[in-house]
């Protein structure tokens, strides 16, 4: 067992630990900003459904996992494939990947910004690649699935948390405020969960198959001819737990971002995001589409509130979060990149 597998897997698991502690918390920043839970109290139950998400979506469907595990080949070509052992420069490039995402992830939650795990997943995979095998290590074909899944994510997000909220307004306004607020509170919990439900199962999979790639490099686990992994049950058990304690460790800065200061709402609206957000999540995962589940929670925040009038978002916030977004795939790309071949001169 070579120190450059045992610093993948390490990395990776480091990767799946920064995603619930930078990104899980997104899942119920509505529920702590509308008063309808604690922040401890969302916090452990995002931890609770993370952890189920990861469990049971996976035993039903696993195409996310796969679009990501066919969206690259780590396979040397070239001049490096050619120079040493080939896989050992393989496992070199997905730590030195993992390692890019790790520092990208850190410095966002630093500086409070809910930057996604998931297009850094992918920005630093793709950067990676490139390094050891230039331009024919990417499948455009699967890698397409992550702009269909961007532009989806974002008008279903938007639309749905716009077209609910309205909905609702329009069936409860028969009833007293003190009434409606009650029971969205209630229900505002049950959609904080099927969220983090559905974070669990998105973002689950896609470091799940980047695991199972480490455990395929070092000869730990096989491919289907289809370039998919059959992921058992102790590798869920792992990868939901790691997520879970980072969900546990921290949060509170992104919670704040993202359901306190971008938009003030109600109960009702709070649980409208939510549902949105979640249903968008979930159509997602089943197509297999590689959506970020920061992305498309913001979009049904943004929806939710430029329902009413567009001066109720914090477009300041808002254009912090877009700028991020857009600079992640470029930026944690060329950090994939740079450390890639940073880490094949050291090793």
């Amino acid at each position: 067992m070579s120190f450059a597998f045992i610093a993948s897997i390490v990395l990776v698991l480091s990767v799946i630990f920064v995603n619930g502690w930078t990104d899980a918390p997104n899942a119920i920043g509505s529920a702590v900003g509308t008063r309808a839970m604690s922040p401890n109290s969302a916090i452990f139950m995002a931890f609770v459904f993370n952890f189920l998400g990861v469990l049971l979506m996976t035993s039903i469907s696993t195409e996310v996992a796969d679009t990501i595990s066919k969206m690259v080949d780590f396979s040397p070509r070239g001049e490096l494939a050619n120079v040493g052992d080939s896989t050992q420069n393989a496992i070199i490039v997905l730590a030195a990947a993992m390692f890019a995402i790790v520092v990208w992830a850190t410095g966002a939650w630093w500086f409070g910004i809910p930057t996604s795990e998931s297009h850094s997943l992918i920005a630093g995979l793709t950067g990676a690649a490139l390094a050891l095998g230039g331009v024919s290590a990417i499948n455009m074909a699967e890698w397409s699935k992550v702009l269909i899944g961007l532009v989806a994510s974002t008008v279903l997000g938007f639309g749905l948390g716009w077209f609910l909220v309205r909905f609702i307004e329009k069936m409860a306004c028969r009833y007293s405020r003190a009434r409606s607020d009650g029971f969205f509170r209630r229900a505002q919990i049950a959609a904080a969960a099927f969220m983090a439900f559905l974070h669990g199962a998105q973002d689950g999979q896609k470091f799940m198959s980047v695991f199972m790639l480490a455990l395929f490099l070092n000869g730990n686990a096989m491919k289907a001819a289809d370039g998919t992994f059959n992921i058992p049950l102790w590798v869920m058990l792992v990868c939901s737990s790691i997520m879970g304690i980072g969900t546990l460790v921290g949060g509170k800065k992104i919670i704040k971002t993202v359901g306190l200061d971008m938009v003030k709402m109600r109960p009702y609206q709070g649980f409208a995001s939510d549902a949105s957000a979640g249903v968008s999540l979930l159509l997602s995962t089943l197509t297999g589409l590689p959506v970020s589940t920061t992305h498309t929670k913001t979009t049904a925040v943004m929806g939710v509130a430029a329902s009413r009038r567009v001066s109720s978002v914090d477009w300041n916030i808002a254009k912090d979060m877009v700028a991020a977004w857009l600079l992640t795939f470029p930026g944690c790309g060329l950090l994939g990149f740079l450390m890639a071949k940073l880490f094949l001169y050291i090793f």
